[in-house]
């Protein structure tokens, strides 16, 4: 892990209570004004779709799952490619704003140091699979399906809390 070198101290993080309110807010006013909820892989989903067709358009249209949206795969031209650029914008905006832009590889004790980002790939990649196989993500499932109280939503939080935590224990088991 490396030091933060940065000499201007980083402001407070929001309360939990008002940034949840806040987080509320912004979910209500998605549905809004484009009618879904927020959401993350089906960008992703887009984009592979879109690639696939650039690359490989015959085996793009023939898979089952990407042949759907390929044929309108532009991903520019989807509210949620919208979205995340949006949110990846906005964190970069406020972490800057903040002063909580830095180098920095958490974890030192077990998985942490040089196998961090490689770890860290290899989770995302997992997580972001499994979020494909759930049909959403946990900003798509977890937080707009949980809006809309749909029971699909509330068994992948379970599910997603209860693997968070049995990883964290087995991860735990070699410090």
């Amino acid at each position: 892990m490396q030091e933060n070198k940065n000499t201007i101290k980083p402001s407070a993080y929001w309360n939990p209570l008002v940034a949840g309110l806040a987080l509320g807010l912004v979910l209500l006013l998605t549905f809004v004004s484009t009618g879904h909820g927020l959401g993350a892989t089906g960008f992703t989903t887009r984009l592979t779709a879109w690639l696939g067709m650039q690359v490989v358009p015959a085996a793009t249209l023939a898979n089952n799952y990407l042949g759907g949206m390929a044929e309108d795969a532009y991903p520019l031209d989807a509210w949620i490619s919208w979205q995340v650029i949006g949110v990846a914008i906005g964190a970069l905006v406020s972490a800057y704003l903040a002063h909580r832009i830095y180098f920095q590889l958490d974890g030192k004790v077990f998985l942490g140091g040089t196998k961090r980002p490689i770890t860290a790939l290899v989770g995302g990649l997992l997580a972001g699979f499994g979020a494909r196989i759930a049909a959403g993500c946990t900003s798509g499932l977890g937080l707009s399906g949980a809006a809309t109280l749909s029971i699909a939503a509330f068994v992948f939080l379970g599910t997603f809390f209860a693997a968070g935590i049995l990883a964290t224990k087995l991860m735990k088991v070699g410090q």
